[in-house]
């Protein structure tokens, strides 16, 4: 199974969408609330290539966006094959 990221805030609706759609899915996914900004806010920034906005979800390290980014994947059927490290 692949680690899969997601940095996330307080209150933010398509964070939960985005964590509904992976525990679905039955993955195991660390967690970053920037809510208050910090080390881990500073961290996304450069790992995302300076997108600001939440969720930003990370595959083995692989960079595959928001929460509509991730639902994509999975309309598409490119998700699961992500997840599972292929």
């Amino acid at each position: 199974m692949a680690k899969v990221e997601i940095y996330t805030k307080f209150f933010c609706g398509y964070c939960v969408t985005a964590k509904r759609l992976l525990a679905a899915k039955g993955v195991a996914f660390e967690e970053y609330d920037i809510t208050l900004g910090g080390p881990k806010r500073e961290e996304m920034l450069q790992r995302a290539n300076g997108r600001s906005t939440v969720p930003q979800i990370f595959i083995d390290g692989r960079h595959v966006g928001g929460s509509d980014d991730l639902h994509e994947l999975d309309r598409a059927g490119r998700l699961d094959p992500l997840l599972n490290g292929e």
